[in-house]
């Protein structure tokens, strides 16, 4: 019987990665499948990993049904057995449920993968409801880490390395633009990024770039200084929409 796995996980621990290597599989055994992904790091119509993997993508739009995704792909001859649904969570809760019906209706398996929540650590609309309907949610066993070593547990939004808790809540930004520092320039745009953080390190706001900061004040305090007392914490509290 077909299955809704939901598989879940923070940034970095091997989402695409998995989707990838997954379409391929079924590929191999003689399925058909179709690749969905959403707002990818890549840019549109395509699924991308950070270890370099690559492939194209039907683009999910808020227009997208995918029932008539599949029906219309079925009825031209085509072979649609699986979907790989990349970047789930910016899926609203009335496509996973389009989804759901496809799996229970037309006994095709849907394998979602995606973010469970945000830079605020509140629910993303479209993981809350593939929590509640998924046959399965599978926690991603890859351990993403903190700057510290721990095991990251968060997802934070940086803006020029200051970690904030407002704005809106898609923004596209890069994880590997999550550390840097703000520019002196007058005309400075601020840099959006995003950084995994153990629940210690993100209750505290303490990001990469501000613990560098406190490293090289030589603090010789025996415990952590919170990031509220570096220079530059705070500052930015809101961001606006992509």
């Amino acid at each position: 019987m077909a299955e809704l796995v939901f598989f879940s996980g923070t940034m970095d621990c091997g989402k695409s990665t998995l989707a990838l290597q997954m379409d391929y599989n079924h590929r191999a055994r003689g399925r058909g499948g179709v690749r969905f992904s959403r707002n990818d790091r890549a840019g549109g119509f395509r699924i991308s990993s950070r270890l370099g993997l690559e492939t194209d993508a039907v683009e999910v739009v808020d227009a997208t049904d995918f029932w008539d995704e599949v029906v219309l792909r079925r009825t031209r001859g085509i072979r649609v057995d699986y979907l790989i649904c990349d970047e789930a969570q910016f899926y609203s809760p009335a496509q996973v449920e389009q989804l759901a019906r496809v799996v229970d209706e037309i006994d095709v398996d849907v394998f979602a993968f995606g973010i469970t929540s945000d830079f605020r650590t509140r629910l993303f609309p479209g993981s809350q409801r593939l929590i509640e309907l998924a046959d399965r949610v599978q926690v991603l066993q890859v351990e993403a880490l903190c700057w510290c070593g721990r095991r990251a547990t968060h997802n934070a939004r940086t803006v020029d390395g200051v970690m904030v808790m407002e704005g809106a809540q898609v923004v596209v930004g890069d994880v590997d633009m999550a550390g840097e520092a703000a520019s002196t320039d007058a005309g400075h745009v601020p840099v959006v990024g995003y950084e995994t953080l153990c629940r210690r390190h993100f209750m505290r706001r303490v990001t990469a770039h501000g613990a560098n900061i406190m490293a090289q004040q030589d603090q010789l305090l025996p415990f952590e200084v919170d990031a509220c007392l570096w220079h530059g914490a705070g500052d930015r509290t809101t961001v606006g929409d992509a």
